[in-house]
């Protein structure tokens, strides 16, 4: 099996069973106590290696993958719906796709909130000032709410690179350059 075919499987099973779990919860009217309660388990998972040990191993058991998940939900307090979803995926061996799961479900609670993420590439740390321009001007460009992801990359030299949904703006120096460069070799 390749690598593509493994992660599309696992975000098929992921959609499924976030997607059961999203209907669950928003049913009651629960959808605010999903979205801190996935980004403590996403903190959970990115923090811990014996987590990400447990959902990647096979040497452990399915028993052994329950208790553990029971544990794990009984520490963090998680909801009953969510608690529940994380032990029939340890039941049917399925937490190898817990990373798709949690973002599938951000993606679901972005969406019934009216909020989209934007990812922002910039050569240099943005100023709060800055960060609060780039998410009006995305706001009103998008009709929803934006939040930003942003990280640096010294190497665009200056600028950024912004993704919005399907949407690339790409202002760095870095790529201007490129585009430089591949014009010259045209005329040359």
């Amino acid at each position: 099996m390749t690598v593509a075919n493994s992660a599309s499987i696992s975000a098929s099973i992921a959609g499924r069973y976030a997607q059961a779990l999203f209907d669950i919860v928003k049913e009651s009217g629960e959808v605010d106590q999903l979205a801190t309660q996935i980004n403590d388990l996403n903190e959970a998972l990115t923090t811990s290696d014996a987590l990400r040990d447990l959902i990647n191993s096979p040497i452990y058991t399915r028993q052994q993958q329950q208790d553990a998940i029971r544990a794990l939900a009984t520490r963090m307090e998680l909801a009953a719906p969510l608690a529940n979803t994380l032990v029939l995926m340890a039941q049917n061996r399925r937490l190898f796709a817990l990373p798709q799961l949690i973002a599938r479900l951000q993606a679901l609670i972005a969406d019934e909130r009216g909020e989209v993420t934007a990812d922002v590439v910039s050569a240099v740390p943005l100023s709060d000032d800055q960060k609060q321009r780039l998410t009006a001007t995305l706001a009103e460009k998008s009709g929803k709410t934006v939040k930003l992801n942003t990280r640096v990359d010294e190497s665009l030299i200056g600028g950024m690179i912004v993704r919005l949904g399907s949407q690339m703006i790409d202002s760095s120096i870095k790529s201007k350059l490129a585009s430089l460069q591949n014009a010259m070799k045209e005329v040359g």
